[in-house]
């Protein structure tokens, strides 16, 4: 019998480490926060092109425009270089996901962490540098990479130390965090905007060298958190992982059982893994070749094509086409832009509500009701604009104004229904379903489709509202109807499952949804001890044939419970 804490009678980690000071909630809040501090860096950077784009000095320098002396409007005379400078870093972060998936499997979660800190580090001093076009270009797809290899491995490390009741949750927060980002570069630009009358090179230098901040910090703490355990079982460094685990569990009897527990099954998972999928390479993942009843293609195909289908709910589409339909609704540039960043503030309340339904209702439904209200406010602020455009010809003001204004409030239900549902899940569901083995290399596919989803939009959507106005705005109402039934048949529910029971989920031999759960209840029929240990201290997988013995009875006596011999695997 167990007489205190497991976690204090092992080996505490090297040098100074959070999780030797902290336990349970504390160290799930300290390990979310640089995650969060990581993708608060992302969506700075996402947001911080929108003002450099508007400012003198920089459209001046990188030759793509000129600024109306009488409107200070921005006037783009070279659409492709202005579009190219941006999607460029997308670009970066196709090849950089891949490298950083590649890293994670090979040297940890904590060093590929590192390696993309560094990275974003050089292509932000690039690009605040810069004095051409071809120096920010080059900047541009530095900084890219850099935050591929950080978006690949960062839900990893946050969904394999998370417990399976709250992944969704801490991965929320997380997005807040995001948006945060967002509204930080935003309004930062916008403040900068007024010295010297916005002509400054301050104006979108400063801006760009301020995300090197949180770099730095992320870059300089990491080295002080815990590996993920489930890489260090991949690997081989077991009683590092029991530890980390035991204090990210908790110290109570309970808990250290549970803690004993869990560590067994994600042994055994990384076991038959190993028997089962034979290639891990990219190539062999995305044709699901050598992978056996894994089917890691499948999930492949469903992770890249969720990203894209995240950019086509028609979030891009809002980005560009807002400020215009604040014009229209009567609105000047300075009103817009604070129109703009207050639609951002409730962005980023917005994704609150996430927090709170993600576990409850699941990824599933989340994406069901965010589809159904986008879609419905994609058309009404599409019709509304168009409307607004007719009055505008007709020299009705009055009438303009009104349906330009309604217009701008479908804009602010729509970003806020995308915060709350859209936002998050396309990045949470790649970093939940995968095998251990290609966990990281898997997530890395999901950031390869939003980079996909997000460059094609980032060029596209200007041709698309030059070509046909406001009528984008209907194509995307209809890409979130489609994405209903797609999601529907196709995406299987992750929400409280373990990560280890993923393998049983995707396990039937069809990629529709109704197979996937039959395959995975009849497993569990089949063997009842197969699935329940977060539920009530039972294994979640239980040891196949060879993976017993010794190892088995060490956790049993660790777990304090001889009575939680399961039935083996076949």
């Amino acid at each position: 019998m167990m007489t205190g804490s497991k976690s204090d009678k092992m080996k505490p980690l090297p040098g100074f480490n959070v999780a030797n000071v902290f336990e349970k909630r504390q160290l799930l809040v300290a390990i979310n926060s640089m995650a969060a501090l990581s993708i608060f860096f992302f969506g700075y950077d996402q947001g911080m092109m929108g003002g450099v784009n508007n400012a003198k000095n920089y459209i001046d320098l990188m030759g793509f425009g000129y600024v109306d002396p009488d409107t200070k409007e921005p006037i783009v005379t070279d659409g492709l270089l202005q579009g190219g400078i941006v999607s460029v870093y997308y670009l970066g972060t196709l090849f950089g996901c891949l490298l950083g998936g590649w890293i994670g499997d090979k040297v940890g979660r904590v060093k590929t962490i590192a390696v993309g800190a560094v990275w974003a580090i050089i292509g932000a001093a690039l690009q605040c540098s810069a004095m051409n076009h071809q120096w920010m270009i080059c900047a541009r797809a530095v900084n890219g990479i850099g935050t591929g290899i950080l978006n690949a491995i960062v839900p990893v490390w946050a969904t394999e130390t998370a417990e399976h009741t709250s992944r969704g949750q801490f991965i929320a927060i997380e997005f807040t965090l995001n948006i945060f980002g967002v509204v930080v570069a935003y309004w930062l630009e916008f403040g900068l905007s007024f010295i010297d009358g916005g002509n400054s090179a301050v104006r979108w230098r400063f801006p760009i060298a301020f995300q090197i901040i949180p770099l730095l910090i992320l870059l300089g703490s990491i080295w002080f958190f815990p590996e993920s355990p489930r890489w260090l079982v991949k690997v081989g460094r077991d009683e590092e992982a029991r530890y980390i685990l035991h204090r990210l569990r908790g110290s109570s009897r309970d808990d250290a059982q549970r803690a004993e527990l869990e560590y067994q099954d994600i042994w055994n998972i990384a076991q038959l893994e190993l028997k089962e999928s034979k290639n891990n390479s990219y190539f062999h993942m995305l044709f699901g070749i050598g992978s056996g009843e894994l089917h890691t293609g499948r999930r492949v195909q469903l992770v890249i094509w969720l990203q894209i289908l995240q950019e086509w709910v028609g979030i891009a589409g809002v980005t560009i086409y807002a400020p215009t339909i604040f014009r229209i609704a009567g609105f000047d540039t300075e009103k817009s832009q604070w129109i703009s960043g207050l639609n951002n503030i409730f962005y980023m309340f917005a994704t609150l509500i996430c927090v709170f339904t993600l576990d409850r209702i699941g990824r599933r439904w989340t994406l069901y009701w965010g589809a159904v209200g986008q879609g419905i406010s994609m058309f009404l602020a599409g019709a509304f604009s168009r409307l607004g455009q007719d009055a505008t010809r007709n020299g009705d003001l009055s009438k303009a104004n009104s349906y330009g204004a309604a217009a701008a409030a479908f804009v602010f239900i729509f970003t806020s229904i995308f915060g709350a549902t859209w936002l998050t899940v396309p990045w949470l569901y790649p970093a939940e379903i995968f095998p251990l083995q290609v966990r990281a290399k898997g997530n890395a596919w999901g950031v390869f489709g939003w980079s996909i989803g997000n460059g094609w939009l980032t060029l596209l959507c200007p041709v698309m509202f030059n070509a046909i106005g406001e009528n984008t705005l209907h194509i995307f109402a209809a890409c979130n109807i489609i994405a209903i039934p797609i999601v529907w048949a196709l995406y299987p529910e992750s929400n409280q499952r373990t990560l280890e029971e993923m393998d049983l989920l995707f396990a039937a031999p069809t990629p529709w949804v109704w197979d996937a759960e039959k395959t995975f209840a009849r497993r569990k029929a089949e063997q009842p001890d197969l699935v329940h240990a977060a539920k009530k201290g039972e294994r979640v997988v239980d040891p196949e044939p060879g993976v017993t013995g010794v190892h088995r009875e060490h956790v049993l006596e660790n777990a304090g419970q001889e009575g939680c011999e399961g039935k083996l695997a076949e």
